[in-house]
Order: C-alpha cells, then sequence, then structure tokens
C-alpha cells in the first residue's frame, strides 16, 4: 500500500534541507556562483548607465538560470553518488511525491538565492530591484523553471555529460518562461503601469502550470528508465 503523497512529498524534502543544513554544499555552491556573476556583469557595464538599466533584468534572469542548473545538475548527482534515488525507487510510493519533494527543494534553494541577489543587485546597480511584483515574478518564473529542470535533470543524470547535457536540453523548453519573466521584471524596475506588463505575469502562471503537470506525470517514467 503506497504511503500518502504529502507525507511521501515532505518526507523528501525534509531529507533535502537536512543534508542541506549539514553540508551547505548546494546553497554554497550556488550563491558563490550567482554573486561572481552579478559582480561580473557589474564591472561589465559600469562604463555604460543606459545599457545596464535595460540589461539589469536580463542580468537577474541569466544569474538565477544558471545558478539554479548548478543547483539542479548537484542536487540530483548528490542522489545518485549516495544511492538514494535507488532507493527511494524501491520504496512503495507515489513517484509523483518524490518528484515534488525534490521539485519543491529545489524551488525553495533557488528561491533563496534570487531574494538575496535582489538587494544586492539593488546597490550594485542603483535601481529598485525589491518590491511585491518583482518578488511574485521571481517566484513565478522560479517554479516553472525548478519544475522542469527537476524532471529533465531526473533524465540527464544518468549520462555521462549531464553537466553539458542538462543546460542544452533545459534552455530551450524553458525560453517562453524566461522571456516573460525579463519582459515583466523590465517592466516592473521601469516603474509600468500593470496593465502593460500583466500579460507576461499571466503567460508565466499558465506555463507554470503545464510545465508542472507535464513533469508530474512525466516523472514516473523517466527514473523507471
Amino acid at each position: 500500500m503506497n504511503t500518502p503523497f504529502l507525507q511521501v512529498m515532505l518526507a523528501v524534502i525534509a531529507k533535502d534541507f537536512r543534508a542541506e543544513l549539514r553540508s551547505r554544499e548546494l546553497i554554497g555552491t550556488m550563491l558563490m556562483f550567482a554573486v561572481l556573476s552579478i559582480l561580473v556583469f557589474s564591472f561589465a557595464l559600469e562604463l555604460d548607465r543606459i545599457a545596464r538599466q535595460e540589461a539589469v533584468s536580463g542580468v537577474l534572469w541569466v544569474t538565477l538560470v544558471f545558478a539554479s542548473i548548478l543547483g539542479l545538475n548537484r542536487s540530483m548527482s548528490m542522489e545518485r553518488e549516495n544511492a538514494s534515488i535507488e532507493a527511494l525507487l524501491l520504496a512503495p510510493v507515489s513517484r509523483a511525491a518524490l518528484f515534488a519533494g525534490k521539485f519543491i527543494g529545489n524551488f525553495v534553494f533557488t528561491l533563496i538565492i534570487g531574494l538575496f541577489l535582489l538587494p544586492l543587485m539593488t546597490v550594485l546597480y542603483n535601481m529598485p530591484l525589491v518590491s511585491g511584483w518583482m518578488f511574485v515574478v521571481m517566484a513565478g518564473g522560479i517554479f516553472g523553471f525548478a519544475s522542469t529542470g527537476t524532471l529533465l535533470a531526473a533524465m540527464t543524470v544518468q549520462t555521462r555529460a549531464r553537466e553539458a547535457l542538462l543546460p542544452i536540453a533545459l534552455l530551450p523548453v524553458a525560453l517562453p518562461l524566461l522571456l516573460s519573466a525579463v519582459k515583466a521584471s523590465t517592466a516592473i524596475i521601469s516603474d509600468a503601469a500593470f496593465d502593460t506588463w500583466a500579460t507576461w505575469l499571466q503567460i508565466i502562471i499558465v506555463v507554470d502550470i503545464v510545465y508542472t503537470v507535464v513533469a508530474l506525470l512525466g516523472f514516473g517514467f523517466v527514473v523507471e528508465e
């Protein structure tokens, strides 16, 4: 008899959080990469203020995307190295619950990095990035990216070239989400009226729902292969 969905999901989330609290490897690596990327972009755009204003949302999302990919690769690699994924698959539990636990963990870790970057970029770029709507757009963008990334990371972790294969597989799929997030973020930074960018937020929500449903349904087939 299968263990209830919520119980399995919470157990996987708790396992990931305990492992991260012990090692501090995942968030530490992602954070270091993100901060270095932001600093490099800050120096590169220092001489052109107009270019910096136009590029700041792109810088934010490019940094978040690649930090997330780094975290997804490491998260799934640790599961494989410790043989944790095999043990989980042997248990009589829902594969969708396993996915939900891994996905929520990846989402929270990436969101923590994003919340750290907003005030840092506000200081470095001298622009108002910290706002309620920016948080909503960031959470929505990371949500869809984490759901798709968790599924694809589970597919590519079995390959030798997983570090290179994951971004190649993930970026084209996540392009609509990334484009919408950049457009919405740019409008928020520019203090544009909500009506002018509300469509981009709606696209993010729809894409999140579609990607998450597909990932929930497909994860069981992926991990069984």
